[in-house]
Formats: structure tokens, C-alpha cells, sequence
């Protein structure tokens, strides 16, 4: 209904079609959301693994696991998705040329977040961190920007690059 009501609005005041071409707005990239979903996935992990250890759960720690997993797999995703846009709209040419295993490393990203959704495995959540942290020190790079690596704040505490700035 509303297509059509919009579609006989066109045919009387003909509206100039809008185009987009990037999923974000030009030049606001940033694989730190990929990095901190990355670290959620491994922060659900060992919090999933603290259940496991139980004998048994309570209605309450069955319900909390319901969540835990959910959220996991929901963070696997963002990491898919917010690497997908990256690669997708921000890699071009001279990017590629700079790195020329792109293609390969955002391919074994997509595989270790599917591994991480499908397991509960902390190893897999180890493996998505130092892809995504690659993939992070590739993105800056390509920027001509130089990165560190630090410990993040809170658990589960691993190691992220960051851009160096200012």
C-alpha cells in the first residue's frame, strides 16, 4: 500500500531517484566493532564453559545459558558482517595491491565466526581474534597509520591492535 501510494506521489511530482552506493557513509570505516565483537564471542565462551563445569543447572543458569549462546552466536555475525562491509566497500585496488591475501584472510574470518557460532571451543574464539586483529592492522596500514597491540580492559583481557593516533 505504502508502495503505491509513494509510486502514484512520483508519477505527479517526479522525485529525483536517490542512489547509495557504501552500506556507511564514505570514509567511516573502522574494524573496532569486528575486534570487540570478536572479544564478546570469547568473553560468551568462557562464560558458557563456567556453566558447563556444573552438575547441574538451574531454571535460572539454563535461562542464562539460552542467552549466552544466542548472544555468542549474534556477536559471531556482527564480526562477519562488520568485516564484510570493510572488505566489501572500503578494499579497492590499491588496498589489494597492499595485501594481497585480502581475499583469503576475510574468507577465514567468515569460516572462524561460522566455527564459533557452530562450538564453544575457546580455541576458535582465539583464532577469530588474531584474524580480526590482522585484518585490523591490515585496514590501518592501507590508511598509512601505525598500530600497537594491547591487552583490552576487561575480560576476557587478550591482546587488540589499535591505531595509533594523534
Amino acid at each position: 500500500m505504502i508502495y503505491s501510494i509513494f509510486k502514484s506521489l512520483d508519477l505527479v511530482m517526479d522525485f529525483t531517484p536517490a542512489d547509495a552506493h557504501c552500506d556507511i557513509p564514505c570514509k567511516i570505516y573502522d574494524p573496532q566493532v569486528a575486534q570487540i565483537a570478536t572479544l564478546s564471542v570469547i568473553r560468551f565462551i568462557d562464560l558458557i564453559q563456567e556453566l558447563e563445569k556444573k552438575d547441574k543447572l538451574t531454571l535460572a543458569e539454563q535461562a542464562t545459558l539460552s542467552r549466552l549462546v544466542q548472544e555468542k552466536e549474534s556477536h559471531a555475525t556482527k564480526v562477519k558482517e562488520e568485516i564484510r562491509v570493510i572488505w566489501g566497500d572500503y578494499f579497492k585496488q590499491p588496498q589489494f595491491t597492499q595485501f594481497p591475501d585480502t581475499n583469503a584472510l576475510v574468507h577465514n574470518i567468515m569460516l572462524t565466526a561460522s566455527s564459533c557460532k557452530q562450538h564453544i571451543s575457546r580455541d576458535h574464539g582465539e583464532k577469530l581474534l588474531k584474524l580480526v586483529n590482522e585484518f585490523s592492522a591490515n585496514f590501518w596500514a592501507t590508511k598509512g597509520i601505525s598500530t600497537f597491540s594491547a591487552d583490552c580492559p576487561y575480560p576476557p583481557s587478550m591482546p587488540v591492535i589499535y591505531p595509533k593516533l594523534g
